[in-house]
């Protein structure tokens, strides 16, 4: 019987023998190879080959005895009965015939990349990890630049007896595996020197949200077991999939990452590996160039297409990557099933909100989206985690498989490093709990005992805030929900929830604000970029710390708009996404890095100079420019060609065909590409002169604020007034019915992108009794809208209209 099976050999049928992972990297150098997706050779040392060593050193009935009545529970005991298995399986011999196959495998791998002694990879991959219903995130070990015949047999026994690690033996007693029917299998394959290049993780689809258009990409530097088990923080990278697919380049996201160290050879020491603390000027670039990021992505695609085909069911993956310094080229070492989104058929929407917040003690990246209270327990150490106790806060470090007895029992878990792909983030997803990664400090900060509330609900990042605050869980099932004629669609300004929010049943998004991606991911005054020679010693030092590697200042401007905005596209795509152009007023552009140096003071910014009047003025168009430049980017070099744009503030027709020519002879060009115009509806004269609006614009978008502000006079802003505010006052009304009226006398679009029709009933019906064409809300509003709607449609549609008011 033989022992050993080349990669190239292995199907998915193979699984039983060989494991998933295993399997996987036959079936990619068999059919993938001719896509150009390169793989490392090899073979496995089948689970056959595991059942004889264990039989052949009679180890079977005594590892079946020490398991009887095993409590998985019981930390100290598990660790206790484990750890005599792995003694054992160490001690253990090869059979003859099977150390001599390995040996002759090994010597074999070795010739075919001309070396004497090949440098290896030996990983375990048991027959119940990697299913596409369980996994655990590395179960069983992996040993790194593994060379020399005794150093490969070592290894392998290693990897049998990690099998009985207590973090393997307790997942598979959850699991419902019977110990003694799983086997493990040992792959043995050629490494990737990425020790001289980078290497990470990729998954096909958002971990976060399970958004399934993009494919994220990690990468640090030297080889990744740093990133797997969270070590380092990683750059990050999400590419959409459907405009790939079209031959676009959308890269729409690009995070740097701190890649503290770097995991390299031993060459000199007696460790097979060790970590060395990279140099400031590589942890301030990219560890891959744009063009590798776009060939790893089309790689994922190809891989989870393969897949899928085969199981027949939507597959997607968890892959690991790596560059050879030596060469240059890209290699996929894994690639298994993720197992966490995609076992969710998404039927409710559950959503978490504090009721109040408290000091906030550390922060980091979030994963998931929940919350969590409960007292601190710092564990510094795997070796103390029978100390943690069910329903407490885990804090440590960094996580790896050795602590998941007491990560499953955790409240939320919140680690010092580790980023999106670390294990603490894939082990906590798996579970479903809240976990906050990449702290820094919060090992330091965090006391024992200590009660503080772990919030994943804010956004992209996680908090930890002292005290046990009070938090409500709101669950809406949106299985059976229909649509409503009206459209019902999307008011978002955050980047970092657009995937999530996405996946609330809307028709788009009615209102992209820009404002947001402004001060959050630009955060500096285009005029301090444009004019950056100008700039005072001071202003400069700030600008240069903000765009460390951009050689080219306004390029950093156009990169992190393009990019908010893509992220924002993307998450509708097709659907229709409306960008508003920035609409600042001066005091708020002020607040922008080096923005004093270019806004005038105002006695009243609310209707000074803002919004369209702002494009074509010499004093500011060339920073418009940069904004236009980022569209054109987004829809012509991402693809996203359902981002449309409105213009805010528009006080005159005049105005509004200056603004259209600005962005025409900047190469935005209304109409051609598929480009629609909006104009936002805030002004009296927007009401007025619909008409000639209608023949410079697609569509009108009333903003209800501005709109009711400036039809009454009032001053939203003042308490005094403040209960002269409404928008449901009748000149308010009738301007709203005039515009509706004239507009689709002209064949253009009306929709209302402010807070009312979800505050006010009555003000939703009037507008659809009047035939608005959409209303664009906040996400927390938008399924009660929708079933308000639906009900008011109903009764309209089953009577005749009712008489509303009308212009006189």
């Amino acid at each position: 019987m033989s022992w050993i099976k080349w990669f190239s050999e292995l199907t998915i049928d193979d699984v039983p023998s060989v494991g998933g992972k295993n399997a996987s990297l036959g079936e990619m150098i068999r059919e993938l190879s001719p896509r150009g997706i390169q793989v490392p050779d090899g073979f496995a040392i089948t689970a056959e080959a595991y059942r004889a060593f264990l039989h052949y050193n009679e180890l079977d009935g005594r590892i079946r005895e020490i398991l009887r009545d095993l409590d998985a529970k019981d930390v100290g005991d598990l660790m206790r009965r484990t750890g005599q298995i792995r003694r054992m399986i160490l001690r253990g011999e090869f059979p003859p015939d099977m150390e001599k196959e390995i040996i002759e495998a090994y010597q074999e791998l070795s010739r075919r990349y001309g070396m004497r002694s090949a440098d290896v990879a030996v990983r375990s991959s048991a027959t119940a990890e990697d299913l596409p219903t369980a996994s655990f995130a590395g179960q069983q070990e992996t040993y790194l630049n593994v060379h020399g015949e005794a150093m490969l047999l070592e290894s392998v026994t290693k990897c049998f007896a990690s099998l009985f690690t207590p973090r393997a033996t307790s997942y598979r007693q959850d699991m419902g595996f019977d110990h003694t029917q799983v086997g493990l299998s040992v792959g043995v394959q050629k490494m990737v020197r990425s020790d001289l290049a980078s290497s990470g993780v990729i998954f096909t689809l958002d971990t976060e949200s399970g958004f399934r258009d993009v494919v994220f990409v990690t990468s640090a530097y030297g080889l990744g077991e740093n990133v797997v088990q969270g070590r380092v923080s990683p750059d990050e990278f999400y590419v959409f999939k459907p405009t790939l697919r079209q031959g676009y380049r959308p890269l729409i996201w690009k995070r740097l990452g701190a890649k503290e160290q770097r995991m390299i050879y031993d060459e000199a020491g007696n460790k097979l590996v060790k970590n060395v603390l990279v140099s400031p000027e590589d942890r301030a670039r990219f560890s891959l160039s744009d063009d590798e990021v776009l060939k790893l992505a089309e790689w994922a695609m190809a891989i989870e297409e393969h897949y899928t085909t085969k199981r027949g069911v939507d597959m997607p993956m968890d892959i690991e990557w790596a560059k050879d310094g030596r060469t240059g080229e890209l290699f996929i070492v894994q690639a298994r099933p993720e197992t966490v989104h995609s076992q969710r058929v998404v039927t409710q929407i559950e959503t978490y909100r504090l009721k109040e917040k408290g000091e906030v003690l550390v922060k980091g990246l979030a994963v998931g989206d929940k919350i969590a209270v409960g007292k601190v327990h710092v564990i510094p150490s795997v070796s103390q985690i029978r100390e943690f106790r069910p329903g407490e806060i885990l804090v440590t470090d960094v996580t790896d498989p050795d602590w998941e007895p007491i990560m499953k029992t955790a409240a939320a878990i919140i680690t010092n490093r580790g980023g999106r792909t670390s294990h603490a983030a894939i082990v906590s997803r798996e579970l479903g709990i809240p976990a906050i990664v990449g702290c820094g400090d919060a090992t330091r900060v965090l006391q024992t005992g200590q009660p503080v509330t772990a919030c994943c609900a804010e956004g992209e990042i996680g908090r930890v805030y002292a005290g046990e605050l009070p938090f409500e869980v709101h669950t809406v099932d949106v299985s059976q929900l229909p649509r409503p004629r009206t459209q019902i669609m999307m008011n978002i300004g955050s980047p970092e929830q657009a995937f999530k929010q996405s996946a609330i049943p809307n028709d788009g998004v009615g209102l992209a604000r820009m404002e947001f991606i402004f001060a959050n991911w630009v955060q500096v005054h285009p005029l301090a970029l444009t004019r950056y020679d100008s700039l005072p010693a001071d202003v400069r030092a700030k600008v240069d710390e903000l765009t460390v590697g951009y050689s080219d200042k306004t390029e950093f401007f156009v990169d992190k708009l393009a990019q908010g905005i893509g992220i924002l596209a993307a998450a509708f795509y097709p659907k229709p996404v409306i960008l508003r152009l920035s609409d600042f007023k001066t005091n708020e552009y002020a607040h922008l890095i080096g923005g004093h140096l270019f806004e005038p003071k105002e006695e009243n910014p609310m209707i000074g100079w803002r919004g369209a009047s702002r494009y074509y003025h010499p004093d500011y168009r060339e920073g418009f420019v940069l904004e236009v430049k980022a569209i054109k980017r987004v829809r012509e070099v991402f693809g996203l060609t359902n981002l449309l744009v409105m213009v805010p503030f528009c006080r005159t027709p005049a105005e509004g065909r200056q603004v259209l020519e600005v962005m025409a002879e900047e190469g935005l060009k209304r109409g051609e590409n598929g480009l629609q115009v909006y104009v936002m509806a805030e002004i009296p004269s927007n009401i007025i002169l619909a008409d000639q609006f209608s023949e410079l614009f697609d569509g009108f978008s009333i903003g209800s604020n501005d709109l009711t502000q400036l039809t009454l006079g009032v001053d939203r802003d003042s308490a005094q007034i403040a209960s002269l505010f409404d928008e449901r006052n009748d000149a308010v009304l009738r301007s709203c019915a005039q515009l509706i009226q004239t507009a689709h006398k002209y064949g253009r679009k009306v929709g209302i992108c402010g807070q009312a029709p979800s505050d006010y009933p009555e003000f939703a019906a009037f507008l659809v009794e009047q035939g608005i064409d959409s209303m664009s809300l906040i996400p927390d509003a938008i399924l009660r809208t929708t079933a308000d709607v639906l009900e008011l449609e109903q009764r309209l549609y089953a009577e005749a209209p009712k008489q509303v008011p009308t212009p006189a």
